[in-house]
């Protein structure tokens, strides 16, 4: 999903060239002819924009400092990139004060308001991922924090929000690694047991000899090893809501009591003389169809249906392609704050990649990625080069391991280094770049032509990135291009 930016400016002529630059840098634009006019955009129930670009001063009207009040008092945490004419330290501190997230002068160069885009970008997907993360910590997670693009996933939020007003059994079904755990967090965080426990049990992972203890408790010295008493999950989330994932994994015996607690509303703790009254929330997940293992004999028909009474079933990754570009995005700002990398944001080839790999382990598996990716990227951006498990799997993407060096008899064969994985090379001689056809070595000054030429189609005639790859400072590379006979316009048409 491409980043959609709104321009606010009272001038025609610098919003007409803000836009053109917007545009040109691969971005989208919606302009405001003043403050008033930007507001009103930004309350709109679903605007889509990413970043504001705001002039800071616009006379005869709301000017920037009152289009930044206004968003603050509105809860409006779009973020803003304040431009003006006039750089005085005085204005940038009480843009920022204000709450803008960076600033620049006008008229503000094309590299320079990229990084500021991206730098933006990044900014508000942090906060964004740590204010969910603060919410899920406190039993608060709602479904603003599920927002989705795809109408299958808004059916399924829709109907998860009916069911946080009651206290209804509900069953979640989906694949594994589809985020069903994460609804039912956002279904109690959005009903009367907001900020009581969420007490989360894979019934798939307790031992069958353990799963009455774990779910009912247990007193001391109720069986071999009890050496202390044990409360269970039943009683710990007591006031709030347990979470039973995998719950057709649950041995037949392990039913029964469950079936009975569910209906009375109290747990027998093993060794106990006594029941235990309960209050609970019951949320239940299962990637598989409960009523097959009930026509399989491996699940109880009466369970199925004291747990079946409100089911939904969430679409996998692959049905919700939609969704990929913004988890993508959060999952970088995340991990690359965790790890301390610079890293600001992914290609547009290698967002093309993994929002059309089908993700068989879902948002699961598009997070594990994005964290491999992040730990392995070199430069600002994640490419295809840091998904190259990925890229092997879909159609259009080179994937290419260079051969191991050759070595003396009795000396073991060094594996390759690094994947190396490129995307459609557009240059076929690109893969014999320090040979002739005739088999010669081409001189240094031809290699030196060719390899110009070839780093200007791969990073498609963005110079800075260039020259820092070519280890050359852009000054140099300028009267490179001019010794070869190309400009700066044509380089970037080649590309």
């Amino acid at each position: 999903m491409t980043t959609t930016v709104l321009i606010v400016d009272d001038d025609p002529v610098q919003r007409r060239l803000a836009e053109a630059m917007v545009r040109r840098l691969g971005f989208e634009a919606v302009v405001a002819e003043g403050g008033e006019a930007g507001l009103s955009l930004l309350r709109t129930p679903d605007p889509g924009i990413d970043v504001v670009l705001l002039d800071l001063v616009m006379p005869g009207g709301l000017d920037g400092l009152g289009v930044l009040a206004e968003m603050r008092r509105s809860a409006l945490d779009t973020p803003v990139i304040v431009q003006t004419a006039n750089g005085s330290i005085d204005a940038v501190v009480a843009a920022m004060r204000a709450g803008a997230v960076d600033f620049v002068v006008k008229p503000a160069g094309a590299e320079r308001l990229q990084v500021s885009i991206k730098n933006a970008l990044q900014v508000d997907q942090l906060q964004d991922e740590i204010r969910r993360m603060r919410r899920r910590a406190t039993g608060s997670l709602s479904f603003k924090d599920l927002t989705s693009k795809s109408p299958d996933m808004g059916r399924v939020i829709r109907l998860a929000e009916r069911a946080a007003k009651s206290n209804i059994p509900v069953l979640i079904e989906g694949e594994s690694g589809v985020g069903k755990e994460v609804l039912a967090r956002a279904i109690q965080g959005s009903g009367e047991r907001r900020g009581k426990p969420f007490v989360t049990v894979n019934c798939g992972a307790i031992p069958d000899n353990l799963v009455e203890s774990t779910l009912f408790g247990h007193e001391k010295g109720a069986f071999t090893g009890a050496t202390e008493r044990h409360v269970g999950k039943f009683v710990e989330a007591s006031g709030g809501t347990l979470f039973l994932d995998e719950i057709g994994e649950l041995p037949l015996d392990a039913q029964v009591k469950l079936l009975r607690a569910l209906q009375e509303g109290e747990v027998d703790p093993v060794g106990g003389r006594k029941s235990v009254r309960v209050d609970i929330r019951l949320v239940s997940a299962t990637n598989r169809s409960l009523l097959d293992l009930v026509k399989q004999g491996r699940f109880r028909e009466d369970l199925y249906y004291r747990l079946n009474v409100f089911p939904m079933t969430l679409p996998p990754l692959r049905a919700r392609r939609e969704d990929i570009p913004d988890l993508a995005r959060s999952f970088c700002a995340r991990f690359a704050a965790e790890e301390g990398k610079r890293v600001r944001g992914i290609t547009p080839e290698a967002m093309a990649l993994i929002t059309r790999y089908d993700w068989p382990g879902n948002v699961r598996q598009l997070e594990n990625a994005l964290f491999r990716a992040v730990v392995l990227a070199d430069g600002d951006e994640l490419t295809v080069t840091e998904f190259p498990q990925i890229a092997a799997q879909v159609e259009g993407f080179d994937v290419r391991i260079p051969a191991a060096p050759s070595l003396p008899d009795g000396l073991a064969q060094a594996p390759p280094v690094r994947e190396i994985v490129r995307v459609e090379v557009r240059d076929p001689h690109a893969l014999s770049l320090v040979a002739e056809e005739t088999g010669e070595m081409k001189t240094m000054e031809g290699l030196e032509g060719e390899i110009i030429r070839y780093a200007l189609q791969f990073y498609r005639g963005r110079m800075s990135e260039v020259s820092r790859r070519l280890g050359i400072g852009r000054s140099t590379l300028y009267r490179k291009l001019k010794d070869l006979g190309i400009d700066e316009e044509k380089a970037e048409d080649a590309a």
